[in-house]
């Protein structure tokens, strides 16, 4: 069964193609055409396996989080549970603790981990930044999966800058 993040998903990957289809019935001539439409095929092949491998990551995140915290003291407040995430969860998940948080206590937070372990296999320098980002999907699906363990909902986006470097920024929902 589908989670309902991903049918939503789904659902706005239907209502842009279906938007770029009314652009294609603008080109002028066939090869354009074929062109374009072999370009928003591919994008949204891309865009689907992205957003099942985020689904995937949600879902792990959301049962690995009760196990991990299933001996933790109740927490409580918002930022209790980003810095329970940023120690104990990522720990477990990536054998280390993030290097940095930030937050502007506004429901924003910016985790930055400076050897990210998925992303060690990769040249360091920014030449792969662009192909490295894919590889993100899954661990912000993670992310967000654990923060809806414990009752946070939030929109997780990486951001690489020089491979293995990344920056998680976490926008809690509802504020």
């Amino acid at each position: 069964m589908e989670s309902s993040e991903a049918l939503e998903g789904e659902q706005e990957r239907c209502e842009a193609k279906e938007k770029f289809g009314s652009i294609i019935e603008n080109l002028t001539g066939p090869a354009d055409i074929e062109k374009y439409d072999s370009l928003v095929q591919k994008a949204f092949l891309h865009s689907n396996a992205e957003t099942k491998l985020e689904a995937i990551g949600f879902r792990v995140g959301r049962q690995l989080v009760e196990k991990v915290s299933k001996e933790t003291a109740k927490l409580v407040t918002e930022l209790e549970i980003v810095k329970f995430i940023c120690k104990d969860f990522w720990s477990t998940v990536f054998g280390k603790q993030v290097d940095n948080l930030r937050t502007n206590h506004q429901g924003v937070y910016v985790v930055q981990d400076g050897r990210f372990s998925t992303l060690r296999s990769f040249p360091e320098g920014d030449q792969y930044v662009k192909e490295s980002a894919y590889f993100l999907a899954f661990p912000c699906g993670l992310l967000r999966g654990a923060l809806a363990g414990l009752n946070i909902r939030a929109v997780v986006t990486p951001t690489i800058e020089s491979v293995p470097s990344v920056k998680f920024h976490i926008q809690i929902q509802g504020k």
